[in-house]
């Protein structure tokens, strides 16, 4: 079983991904992350599942046109297709800064241990690491930094606000 990072934490995943082209009279059982494609063609269908589920968004897909819908997702799954592709960092601060979504926000793609303090921040709790790095290793990324000076999700104050308070 794969592993991932959630909450600072190594633990087994048990979503089960699905694709574009998978029927929607063929999904699987139990936890299941769709594609915004899938869930527009299918949102009624979808609705019905008693089990838990996730929707995974392309860096170009609009967040705030997935908002009436974000209660109904466990958790939200952004891609980064390369390292240099930052739009899934403005994904997440979308969902928790202006959207108040309050589930998992998943890294997947080309996830690399010196991001995971700075996708943290902005709101990711949960994380797929490259599978050509070490999961324990990349779990040393997060306390590497102790000091931030920028407000963010995590911290909304900034360093110089924090020591007036």
């Amino acid at each position: 079983m794969k592993q991932v990072i959630s909450q600072r934490r190594v633990v087994n995943d048990d979503w089960h991904s699905v694709d574009d082209e998978t029927s929607i009279d063929q999904l699987p059982a139990g936890k299941l992350i769709v594609p915004l494609s899938l869930w527009n063609a299918h949102r009624d269908t979808l609705s019905q599942r008693s089990e838990p589920l996730a929707v995974r968004l392309n860096p170009d897909d609009e967040v705030d046109a997935l908002a009436p819908d974000l209660s109904r997702f466990a958790m939200v799954v952004l891609q980064f297709p390369s390292f240099r592709d930052g739009r899934a960092y403005s994904q997440a601060r979308s969902l928790r800064l202006h959207h108040d979504y309050q589930g998992d926000i998943r890294a997947t793609g080309n996830v690399l241990r010196d991001q995971l303090m700075y996708m943290e921040r902005v709101g990711f709790s949960s994380f797929e690491i490259d599978p050509k790095q070490r999961i324990e290793d990349a779990l040393k990324a997060f306390d590497e930094i102790k000091v931030k000076y920028q407000g963010s999700s995590d911290e909304p104050r900034a360093l110089y606000q924090r020591r007036t308070a």
